[in-house]
């Protein structure tokens, strides 16, 4: 179970997550799967958001990764992740597109429809992250160039 200190309150997240699905789905219906992992997730007392059993954590040393299968209108399996910062505490939103781990062979006949669809996730993943740092949601993005801004200030 993550450091509960250290990770986002509950409003922030369901901020993440509304603004994940406006763009993941742009007004369309939202999958059954999906509004039953969200109705399940808005049943759990906020003091307990992290502990619902819709959230998956990784197990190891140090804060884990928290991650909620959220889809896009293409692909049921694209996540919303929480990362532990690189340095510091705190967390940072990453729309993870799942598909990296599963492309088929290049000769295979579908191939070029996979490659598709990676494109497509990406561009939504992309598009995502861009909404939730102009939310103020702090994403990797956001991290790299605060910690650059803090490395050089500006001339």
């Amino acid at each position: 179970m993550p450091d509960s200190i250290s990770l986002p309150q509950p409003a922030q997240v369901w901020r993440a997550i509304e603004l994940y699905l406006k763009v993941a789905y742009e007004g369309q219906p939202l999958p059954l799967p999906v509004r039953r992992r969200l109705d399940e997730l808005r049943r759990q007392p906020e003091n307990c958001f992290y502990q619902s059993s819709i959230l998956e954590h990784d197990v190891g040393p140090g804060r884990p990764t928290v991650r909620l299968r959220l889809g896009n209108r293409h692909y049921p399996h694209m996540k919303l992740i929480l990362d532990p910062r690189p340095v510091g505490e705190g967390y940072l939103f990453r729309a993870d597109t799942h598909d990296l781990h599963c492309c088929p062979d290049p000769q295979s006949a579908e191939y070029e429809i996979f490659r598709e669809l990676m494109r497509q996730n990406q561009q939504i993943a992309s598009r995502i992250e861009q909404a939730w740092e102009a939310a103020g949601l702090p994403t990797f993005k956001s991290y790299l160039r605060d910690d650059l801004s803090g490395r050089h200030p500006p001339r």
